[in-house]
């Protein structure tokens, strides 16, 4: 999976997230919230093992 699509998706879920809060949907704006913390999570973890195995790779 390529990291810059899953930052392109968090950063889609936060807009989504800051639009619902000030219209007052604050069900759907904990929801992409939520959603947009994991997805970056996911992206850290994996460009982390992805430079940790790239750089034992060289070695």
């Amino acid at each position: 999976m390529n990291f810059s699509n899953l930052l392109h998706w968090a950063i889609i879920f936060l807009v989504v997230a800051i639009i619902a809060a000030l219209l007052g949907f604050g069900g759907v704006a904990g929801t992409a919230m939520e959603g947009a913390k994991i997805v970056f999570w996911v992206a850290i973890v994996i460009a982390i093992l992805s430079f940790i195995i790239s750089a034992v790779r060289k070695a």
